[in-house]
C-alpha cells in the first residue's frame, strides 16, 4: 500500500486532470529522442502506434490525447534550419485530425484535442471540420485554439508578404472563435433535424437560422449545414501566457495550457488568468488550467534517473537553438553568449511578433545570458516542468506542484513514447487514484462532461462570453 502524501488542509483533494501532449511528427517538445531504443515515435505514420497509445491512456484513466499541430518549422537566416531537418526538430509531420476518427473506433471514453490556427481559413470551414469530428467521436473532441506559431515560416509557405502583428492575431482570433461558436450554437434549433422516414421530412425550415456576423476581420451571412453534434461546440482549449494570450484565455477558453517555467511564475500566471476570468464575469474556478510535465519514472529512482541521463546526453546547443529560432525567430548561436537577449532589442530585432512568452521570460532585470539560456533550455525545448523518481516520488512531486501553482492538472509530454506513457499509467496513476486525485467514475460520455466533472454538461452554455458579443445582428 502506498503512503498518501499529507494534504495542506482538511478540504477534499482537488480532482486532477491528465492529458498527453503529442504531435504526428518524429518527437515532442522540440527535443531529440526518437532514435532511443525505448521510443517508437518515429512510427508516427503508422496508425497502430497511435492505437497503442490511445488504449494505454484510456485504460489508465487519462482524460484526453492532445495533438499540437502547425505548418511552421525552424528557420535560420530566412531558410529552413538544417539541424531541424536532420534531427526532426519540429520539422516533418502530418495532419493529426485524420488520425482521431481511427482512434475513436478503438476507445470509448478518451477525449481528443486537436490544434487549429485561427488565421489560415474562414471559421465556417473550421467549424464544419470540428462538427464532423465531434460526431465521429461521439462528443469527445476539443479544439486547441492557437493564433499561429513559427510565423516567419508560415508567412513564406502561404505566400504572405509579412507576418501579422502579435496582438492583431489575437483580435482576429477573438472574432474567429465568436463566429465559429455562432455556427455551432445558433444555426440549428435542438429539434430542427427531424430525419423522419415516414413523412420524408429531414429538417424544419423554421429551425434553421442564418448566421449574420459583421466583424472587422471576419464576416458571414449564411447557413451552417453541419447538424449539431453531441457537444455542438468542441471543448475550447487555448495555450498562451503573453498578456494578450492571458486575456484571450480568460474570455474564451474552458481549458488553458499555461507555460511552465518555475512554480512561482506559473502560479502567478494561473492567478492572473483566474482574475481576468472573474473580471469577464466567469467563474474563475470553472476554468481548467494545465501545464506541461515531463516525467521520468520507473520502478526504482535509480532507473528513472538513468532514463533521464540517457535523454539529456542526446541534447545539444544546436538542437536548443533550432527549436528556439522556430518559436521566436531568434538564432541564439548568432548572438554574443555573454550578453542577454536585450542585445536583440538593442539591435531592433524581431522581438514582439513571435513566441513572446518564450522571449519575455528571459528579459528583465535578472535576465540570463545567452549561454545561460542555452544551458537552461537544453533537454527542455518547449517542455514544461520536469520530475524524476519512482512512482511515489513522482506522485508526491505532482501534488507539490499542484499546491504551489493552483493548476488543475498536467499534459504529460512523453520522451520515449509509448514506453514512458505505459510506465506513468502503470505506476503513477494508481497512486493518484488511491489519494483521491482522480475521479471515482466517469462523469459523462462527452469530453466537456469529463473535464468539468458534471454529468450531462455537454454544451458550452448560453452565458459564455463568446455568445454575448455585439458584433452579431439579432
Amino acid at each position: 500500500m502506498h503512503t498518501a502524501a499529507p494534504e495542506p488542509t482538511d478540504a477534499a483533494p482537488k480532482t486532477l486532470h491528465f492529458g498527453v501532449f503529442e504531435v504526428t511528427a518524429p518527437q515532442v517538445g522540440g527535443t531529440y529522442s526518437w532514435p532511443h531504443p525505448r521510443s517508437s515515435s518515429i512510427d508516427f505514420l503508422d496508425p497502430q502506434h497511435w492505437i497503442r497509445i490511445a488504449r494505454v491512456l484510456e485504460d489508465t484513466g487519462f482524460d484526453f490525447l492532445f495533438f499540437a499541430d502547425g505548418y511552421g518549422y525552424p528557420m535560420i537566416d530566412g531558410d529552413v534550419d538544417p539541424v531541424a531537418v536532420e534531427k526532426g526538430i519540429n520539422f516533418s509531420g502530418v495532419d493529426p485530425a485524420f488520425v482521431i476518427p481511427i482512434l475513436a473506433q478503438h476507445t470509448d471514453t478518451l477525449g481528443f484535442v486537436v490544434t487549429q490556427s485561427t488565421g489560415l481559413d474562414h471559421p465556417a470551414q473550421m467549424a464544419r471540420r470540428f462538427s464532423t469530428l465531434d460526431h465521429l467521436t461521439g462528443g469527445r473532441i476539443g479544439w486547441n485554439i492557437v493564433t499561429g506559431a513559427s510565423q516567419n515560416a508560415v508567412a513564406d509557405l502561404f505566400g504572405h508578404t509579412e507576418m501579422v502583428a502579435h496582438d492583431t492575431r489575437y483580435a482576429m482570433a477573438a472574432e474567429y472563435v465568436e463566429l465559429a461558436c455562432r455556427f455551432w450554437e445558433q444555426a440549428w434549433d435542438d429539434d430542427a433535424r427531424v430525419a423522419d422516414r415516414e413523412s420524408g421530412l429531414y429538417a424544419r425550415r423554421d429551425g434553421i437560422h442564418r448566421i449574420v456576423y459583421d466583424g472587422e476581420h471576419y464576416r458571414s451571412r449564411g447557413y451552417f449545414g453541419a447538424p449539431p453534434s453531441p457537444q455542438r461546440t468542441p471543448v475550447l482549449f487555448q495555450a498562451g501566457t503573453s498578456p494578450a494570450g492571458r486575456a484571450f484565455a480568460a474570455n474564451h477558453a474552458e481549458c488553458v495550457f499555461v507555460q511552465a517555467t518555475t512554480p512561482a511564475r506559473t502560479g502567478a500566471a494561473v492567478a492572473d488568468i483566474r482574475r481576468l476570468a472573474a473580471e469577464a464575469g466567469r467563474d474563475p474556478q470553472a476554468l481548467k488550467l494545465m501545464a506541461g510535465l515531463t516525467v521520468f519514472v520507473a520502478d526504482t529512482e535509480e532507473q528513472a534517473r538513468a532514463y533521464e541521463a540517457e535523454f539529456d546526453a542526446m541534447q545539444t546547443d544546436e538542437i536548443v537553438a533550432s527549436l528556439y529560432a522556430g518559436n521566436t525567430g531568434i538564432d541564439l548561436l548568432a548572438l554574443d553568449p555573454d550578453r542577454t537577449l536585450h542585445q536583440v532589442l538593442d539591435a531592433g530585432g524581431p522581438i514582439g511578433q513571435m513566441g513572446t512568452s518564450n522571449i519575455d521570460r528571459f528579459l528583465g532585470d535578472d535576465a540570463p545570458t545567452v549561454r545561460e539560456i542555452l544551458d537552461q533550455l537544453r533537454g527542455r525545448g518547449t517542455r514544461g516542468f520536469r520530475i524524476v523518481g519512482d512512482a511515489a516520488q513522482v506522485a508526491d512531486q505532482i501534488e507539490s506542484l499542484i499546491a504551489d501553482t493552483d493548476l488543475d492538472g498536467f499534459l504529460i509530454e512523453p520522451v520515449f513514447p509509448p514506453s514512458d506513457l505505459e510506465d506513468f499509467g502503470r505506476l503513477v496513476m494508481p497512486i493518484l487514484r488511491e489519494r483521491g486525485r482522480l475521479r471515482d467514475s466517469e462523469a459523462g460520455s462527452t469530453l466537456r462532461a469529463r473535464i468539468t466533472e458534471r454529468p450531462g454538461n455537454d454544451r458550452l452554455g448560453a452565458g459564455h462570453p463568446v455568445l454575448v458579443r455585439d458584433r452579431v445582428a439579432p
